[in-house]
This record gives C-alpha cells, sequence and structure tokens, in this order.
C-alpha cells in the first residue's frame, strides 16, 4: 500500500511509471469528464456506435453538435496535469502514457509516448472506404455547406458533442467521404459499445506490465477498457497509485487514493 503523497513522490522519483489517463485530468482544460462530480453523462449518455451506425437521423444531430463542440476541444490547452506527466518523460522517469482521452492534449503539452486507446478526436475515417482525414478539414467543408448554421453551446461532452436545440440539428447539412464520394464519416474515436483495436490494447498491457508504478489519473476506472489495466498491475504485483475525485470502481488493488482534482495532484519529476 502506497500511503501519502510523499511516498508516492519517492515512488515516482524511483523510474519507471506508466500513466494511465481519464477525462478527469483534462477538467481544468475546459472540458468536462462524464463521471465526477458535475460530469457530462449526468446531463445525457454519450454516443453508442450502435446508434451512430443505425440511425441516419442519430448521426446528424451527433454530427451537428459535434460540430459546434470540436471548438472547445480544438481551443483547450494543455493544464499543469498534462505538463507534470510530460515533465516525467524529461526527467527520464516516465515509461509511457495510455490515455482514455480524445482530447490529444497529453501531445500539446510535450508528451510523445502516448498510446491513445480511444483514438482521437482530430481524425476522421470513413466507414466504407477507410480513407481517413483530419479533422479540421471536415469541419471547413462542413462550414462551407452551413454557412448560416450557428447555435448556442448549452454543454459540452469529454467526446465533443454538445446539447442543441432540435431546430438547428434538423437545418444541418452533412457531407460525405471525399474519396469514394458515399461513405459514412465517422470520428476516428472509440465510442461506447465498440471495440478498441487489439493492438492497442496489447501495447497498453506491456506498457503496464513493464512499469514499476502504475499512476491512475482523472479516471473514476468504470469502464473495463481502462479499468483491466490496473487489475492487470494489481495482479502482477505493481502498485497503482489513483488520483481521482469521485466515485472509482476498483476497490481491491494493491494502490492509495487521492480525491483531488488531477491537474492539481499530479506529481511531477521535480517532486523528487
Amino acid at each position: 500500500m502506497i500511503d501519502g503523497t510523499e511516498r508516492l513522490a519517492e515512488m515516482v522519483a524511483e523510474g519507471g511509471v506508466a500513466v494511465l489517463t481519464g477525462a478527469g485530468i483534462s477538467t481544468d482544460s475546459g472540458i468536462p469528464d462524464y463521471r465526477g462530480p458535475d460530469g457530462a453523462q449526468i446531463r445525457h449518455a454519450p454516443m453508442t456506435y450502435q446508434t451512430f451506425t443505425r440511425d441516419p437521423v442519430a448521426r446528424r444531430r451527433y454530427w451537428a453538435r459535434s460540430h459546434v463542440g470540436w471548438r472547445t476541444i480544438a481551443r483547450a490547452a494543455p493544464n499543469s496535469g498534462h505538463r507534470a506527466v510530460a515533465d516525467l518523460r524529461d526527467g527520464g522517469l516516465l515509461r509511457g502514457v495510455i490515455t482514455q482521452n480524445v482530447d490529444g492534449l497529453h501531445q500539446a503539452g510535450g508528451c510523445a509516448e502516448v498510446i491513445e486507446l480511444h483514438g482521437n478526436l482530430d481524425r476522421v475515417v470513413c466507414l466504407d472506404c477507410g480513407d481517413g482525414t483530419m479533422r479540421d478539414e471536415l469541419d471547413r467543408r462542413l462550414r462551407l455547406v452551413n454557412p448560416e448554421f450557428h447555435a448556442q453551446v448549452i454543454a459540452v461532452n469529454p467526446d465533443g458533442d454538445v446539447d442543441l436545440p432540435d431546430e438547428a440539428v434538423e437545418r444541418f447539412r452533412l457531407v460525405g467521404c471525399r474519396s469514394c464520394g458515399r461513405g459514412t464519416l465517422k470520428p476516428d474515436v472509440v465510442f461506447f459499445g465498440e471495440t478498441v483495436p487489439r493492438p492497442r490494447v496489447d501495447a497498453s498491457f506491456a506498457l503496464v506490465e513493464s512499469a514499476k508504478l502504475l499512476l491512475v489519473l482523472g479516471s473514476s476506472l468504470t469502464v473495463m477498457s481502462g479499468r483491466r489495466f490496473v487489475l492487470r498491475a494489481a495482479k502482477l504485483g505493481i502498485p497503482v497509485a489513483i488520483v481521482n475525485r469521485g466515485r472509482r470502481a476498483v476497490t481491491r488493488t494493491r494502490r492509495s487514493r487521492w480525491t483531488r482534482p488531477s491537474a492539481r495532484c499530479c506529481p511531477s519529476s521535480s517532486a523528487s
């Protein structure tokens, strides 16, 4: 059992740290989490893969809302939590990062060794031909076909989804794949109900298994896609430290936990 932040700083200073991050690390960047005290899931459930692929009306609603919400994601800047993780890298203490987030803020904060478990919102993929493009390019095309589309943002989800009135959604026009001309475009992220690509899972397990410490920042560990790495670390006897606000799903691991904003409680290499 890790006892106290001083002991955690000592263990971080020994190096070999694998970091697992969730939406809570980005809340200080203006992107809300799903399950924290003010979580987005309290407002409405996120889009599922099944609904997105099978329901054209729901898909239009998603893209209309995401078109507006993308501005918040694109403008977001790394906070002290992202920079602290980058400090671990610069200090030679970081084994690597697994993030459940799709905002790209770890890379923007200076950390290149990131496994994006759930993808990244700055990329778009065609479900028919597999062609990929950057989100900024899609945003430009959507602006061209929706020149007078203006909507008031009520709330933004971690996946860039927002609440919009129905009348705004109904007049929103979609665009197709520029490569095949007919394909359905989807953000290159893993929706709820979708399977994480196996290579990412394998790389994440390998990272955890090579670590001396697994540091979890801003994740409730409710979803198995992230929780399984904590369970693997515990099974191997690798210490786990959890820094998060709100409830968490893992209760029986060799770990310690702090209920503080992860951006303000992340140990950096300067703590050693």
